[in-house]
């Protein structure tokens, strides 16, 4: 991996950029694993029901609650981002994030306050789903404008540094599995991590407020949209669809593995929680290491390629690994790691893929946009939707489907990318070029 940043073209400025960018974004995917591997905790203390699927259910329903709120809060976050600058909308949206993602392991259970439980529960992912609505997207938007010959690259390593706050979360679960008595995991463990997050992005929040504003934005501030998500909705409608395409599959995956992928192998396999924690550490692990070749790749093969060969796998086999794990034909750890390096071929291309769609004047509200809506769909709704699947099927390796539904979407989607003319690199072009007549005029007054 040093090997490939080494050679990647990036300045050390444009890599502390993304680095300072991904904060949010790696809360956002800390909370996944986090919810997800204390899900069936959470369920009994906040949703308790009759049956355990029935509360695991509700559970994952809480968890897709907050998803509804981050399409608004993407449009009103990048509406301020595109409209006055991205730094601003980072350090609040970091902030408000932090706080919910703390005040979430300070909920009391059901026992305790009863109803009250799963309405503070509901309202605080309400608050966080509306905070996250404009961090990855914004962080996106920033490391594509900070390095725009090299947007595929900067941009995968967004997601790449995403990842470490997976691992962060995963380590941290383990260890709480692993050293915390089971009696007492239940009263108060599943909230452990919920309250290092919640640390970790009051840190960032203070790290962050060193950012200068975008490069990319300061050369268009003069002629920033006034209406940027009206705009986007009448220039770039059809963009907007490709763009919920491409995040299908990256929503699906991330979804069904990192909230998903422990509960199910727990409550639903009955597969044991050590191997649980390991099949996923291990994909992970893999999955982070594949985004990021993928990613650099792009700069050399056409991202799009490679999101057509990601997602075209995914849409052929999705089913059959899930029902390798549901028949014991295979180790989960190792149908894990396969879908782990094919999904890097996705979620290391998708993110650049969508910026790419818009120009830089309304870019943070498509991205926004695009993201959210994907986002809401098919990850948000994943646990949710894969839950109430094997309810109603009775097949344990019904899931299967649902990604293989959203793989097939991305494969469709990226067959449309060529055709809309890349924007990033357009963009820098049409400003450079805007600005050749009055750097000439200043030359000659200066000679």
């Amino acid at each position: 991996m040093a090997a490939v940043l080494a050679s990647s073209g990036m300045t050390a400025s444009s890599k502390r950029t993304a680095l300072l960018v991904s904060f949010g974004g790696a809360l956002e995917y800390y909370d996944f694993i986090v919810y997800g591997v204390f899900a069936t905790e959470i369920a009994r203390a906040i949703f308790p029901a009759k049956s355990p699927l029935m509360s695991l259910m509700v559970s994952f329903g809480a968890f897709a609650v907050g998803y509804i709120a981050r399409p608004v809060g993407g449009v009103v976050l990048s509406h301020f981002g595109d409209r006055f600058g991205r730094r601003r909308v980072f350090v609040v949206s970091l902030l408000g994030m932090s706080g919910a993602t703390f005040g979430m392991g300070l909920v009391p259970t059901f026992v305790h306050a009863g109803l009250l439980a799963p309405i503070l529960m509901i309202l605080l992912r309400l608050l966080q789903g509306f905070c996250l609505g404009g961090e990855l997207p914004g962080a996106i938007t920033y490391a594509v404008e900070a390095a725009p010959k090299r947007a595929s690259l900067a941009s995968g390593f967004v997601f790449f540094c995403v990842m470490f706050g997976v691992m962060l979360a995963t380590v941290l679960s383990l260890l709480i599995q692993t050293f915390l008595p089971p009696d007492l995991l239940g009263p108060y463990g599943w909230r452990i991590p919920f309250w290092v997050g919640g640390a970790l992005g009051v840190l960032g929040f203070w790290v962050r407020r060193s950012l200068e504003e975008s490069p990319e934005f300061e050369r268009v501030r003069a002629r920033a949209a006034s209406r940027p998500f009206l705009e986007l909705l009448r220039t770039q409608a059809q963009k907007i669809l490709v763009g919920v395409g491409l995040m299908a599959p990256t929503g699906a995956f991330n979804g069904l593995l990192f909230a998903y992928m422990p509960a199910y192998l727990k409550t639903v396999l009955h597969v044991a929680p050590q191997m649980a924690v390991n099949a996923q550490n291990l994909a992970l692990i893999i999955h982070t290491a594949a985004l990021l070749m993928a990613a650099w790749l792009g700069t050399y093969i056409a991202p799009r390629l490679l999101m057509s060969t990601g997602t075209l796998l995914f849409a052929l086999l999705s089913v059959s690994w899930y029902l390798a794990i549901d028949r014991n034909t295979a180790d989960p750890r190792l149908v894990l790691l396969v879908a782990a390096v094919g999904a890097g071929l996705f979620n290391g291309t998708f993110a650049y893929l969508v910026a790419d769609l818009f120009p830089t004047r309304i870019r943070f509200t498509g991205i926004a946009l695009s993201m959210n809506i994907g986002m809401t769909i098919f990850s948000g709704l994943a646990p949710l939707i894969a839950t109430s699947l094997i309810q109603t099927t009775g097949q344990l390796a019904a899931p299967g489907w649902f990604l293989a539904v959203a793989a097939a979407s991305g494969f469709v989607a990226s067959l449309f990318v060529k055709r809309q003319a890349g924007q990033i690199l357009h963009d820098t072009a049409d400003v450079k070029a805007a600005l050749a007549p009055t750097m000439f005029a200043l030359k000659s007054n200066l000679s």
